[in-house]
């Protein structure tokens, strides 16, 4: 319907034949005809008066009593009025609203799905946590989110790609191996550096490599001699003389250890209901020493382009033309690439595989990252438009009152497989997705286990849940299953709110697919399920008049549908019973 109002919008608009290209094309973005809030305004809404108005310099009243009285001359609605200063309000007839029941009866699943993404291929790189252990609590919410956006454009016609991006060359790789390597050589205490990883997670992949690679390690104490006292200075002195010493037993501890981790990583995704289509290594990229790497091609393009400069033996980007507070350096005085060289290489690799958009999902503390991404894509030549990064902000995890701790590094933590066995992968999603991504989220575990409606997830389900067992009931007594049989013109109008409410559902998945923002369907979802609640305890549905029972099991059924469309596009399967 709201497509038939649009086309005769665009036939007023197509009206003004004096009027340029222009400002016809600036009138037809700005205007927006959406379903009313309330039932007391009709059904939909537009502001296309007042737009024209504006760009028109025109009288909006004049304009919306003209608009009007076209409408209704169609004879195709049961009454358009003006409202407000150029605003109109389109009242459908009984048929054409009651219709929306068997529209979403009929197409199902595909009910809210749209082609308004269609042509676009997006590239989502999320959680990409360092594979030095577990993910955290904190992991998950990152994972929530860049997945659920995933589900969301995908249902909107975007072509999408979900990449996982693995650190698998840094420095903290190197303090995870030799965090391993001393579990194995059984130093403990004071000969165990302060800055390694601890925890039991590296005493069992020691163990793993023992059994499985039959490696046993034995080191000289000498090597702990004359180790600087500064424990980041300390860590990188033994990581450089156990590379030395023992070449080939590192290499192999670094492979099965970052292996196992990788392998622990995806295992929590899966059950977490995330899965990538790519997993991109860090490696892949080389390093300067190869001229045919794709770190070395990026730094040469930019340095053919005129975009970096030399100081001090350091090879620098100006990142400030995007805004950034500084210059920025690609390659050190001492001829090794920075984090920042290899993350430009990355992007200029992301770019190079022609994706539209490339939508980074980062944590809140890489905010200051983002312009220099930016400057270093418009560097190489590329729109730094095509990159939209989303920040997520930490959760903080509450468990009997007291918050969790989350770190890795001390091994003393709370990690998202943890959680998933404590209150299972839905509700954990349903949990990191309930607030705006940007902001703080405290994580309660004791509410998202209890079964009362202050747990909107619990809330949301036992309203699905009710409507599937009231069908049971009903469709076990009438020796029926036709959920749309029911007559159009029917006037029982108790479920008149429910059905005006699931209507609006494509409304709400279009727009959280253009803001990349999912809790949108979660806010929506809950308001559905309080209507819900507040019709099944006012009415008995059961016992009412039978000449209307058919409607109101129709309307419950497009209800649960709508509710299991938007559960499913964020990644949660809806419960038939409780």
């Amino acid at each position: 319907m709201i497509d038939l109002i649009n086309n005769e919008i665009a036939s007023f608009i197509d009206s003004f034949e004096s009027v340029d290209e222009d400002s016809l094309n600036k009138i037809r973005n700005r205007y927006a005809s959406s379903i009313t809030e309330d039932l007391k305004n009709g059904h939909y809404t537009s502001n296309i008066c007042m737009v024209l108005a504006s760009n028109l310099k025109l009288n909006p009243k004049e304009l919306s009593t003209t608009l009007v009285e076209k409408l209704n001359n169609l004879n195709i609605f049961e009454k358009v009025e003006s409202a407000g200063p150029g605003f109109i309000n389109i009242t459908l007839k009984r048929e054409d609203f009651l219709s929306t029941i068997k529209n979403i009866n009929s197409v199902g699943e595909k009910y809210g799905r749209s082609l308004i993404g269609e042509g676009k291929k997006v590239q989502i790189e999320f959680v990409s946590a360092n594979p030095t252990g577990p993910l955290h609590v904190g992991h998950g919410r990152g994972a929530a989110y860049g997945d659920a956006i995933a589900r969301i454009l995908t249902a909107t016609g975007s072509e999408v790609e979900k990449e996982y991006y693995i650190n698998d060359a840094g420095r903290q790789i190197d303090i995870l191996t030799v965090s391993v390597i001393m579990k194995m050589a059984k130093f403990e205490g004071s000969f165990f550096p302060s800055n390694a990883y601890k925890g039991q997670y590296i005493e069992d992949i020691g163990s793993y490599i023992e059994k499985n690679e039959k490696v046993k390690f034995n080191i000289d104490e000498s090597i702990f001699k004359g180790l600087p006292a500064d424990p980041e200075k300390e860590i990188d002195s033994l990581i450089e003389t156990i590379k030395q010493k023992y070449p080939s037993e590192w290499n192999l501890i670094k492979s099965c250890s970052l292996k196992n981790i990788l392998e622990d990583i995806n295992q929590d995704l899966k059950n977490f209901n995330v899965d990538f289509d790519v997993w991109f290594k860090e490696s892949s990229l080389g390093d300067l020493s190869d001229d045919k790497s794709q770190l070395t091609k990026s730094i040469n393009k930019l340095q053919e382009g005129g975009k970096t400069y030399e100081k001090d033996g350091a090879i620098w980007l100006n990142t400030e033309v995007s805004g950034d507070d500084k210059h920025r350096v690609l390659i050190r005085d001492n001829g090794k690439a920075t984090y920042f060289a290899t993350d430009v290489a990355y992007h200029k690799n992301k770019v190079d595989r022609g994706f539209d958009k490339l939508i980074n999902i980062w944590g809140a503390d890489h905010h200051g990252y983002i312009k220099r991404i930016e400057a270093s894509i418009e560097a190489l030549g590329s729109n730094k438009d095509k990159l939209d990064v989303r920040l997520v902000q930490f959760a903080n995890l509450f468990k009997d009152g007291a918050k969790v701790k989350m770190s890795t590094r001390s091994g003393d933590f709370y990690s998202l497989g943890d959680l998933i066995k404590e209150i299972g992968s839905d509700a954990a999603r349903f949990f990191y997705l309930s607030k705006q991504s940007d902001q703080h989220l405290d994580f309660d575990i004791d509410l998202a286990k209890s079964d009362n409606k202050e747990n909107i997830f619990y809330y949301i389900q036992y309203a699905y849940a009710r409507i599937f067992s009231l069908e049971e009931k009903y469709y076990e007594s009438n020796k029926t299953k036709d959920a749309n049989k029911f007559d159009l013109d029917n006037s029982y109008t108790k479920c008149d709110k429910l059905i005006h409410e699931i209507s609006k559902y494509p409304q709400v998945v279009e727009k959280s697919a253009k803001t990349l923002q999912p809790h949108l369907i979660i806010f929506y979802l809950k308001d559905l399920a309080q209507l819900f609640h507040s019709y099944y305890n006012d009415n008995h549905v059961l016992t009412e008049d039978p000449k209307n029972q058919q409607l109101i099991i129709s309307s419950l059924s497009a209800v649960k549908q709508v509710i299991a469309n938007g559960l499913n596009l964020i990644g949660i399967s809806p419960m038939q019973k409780m």
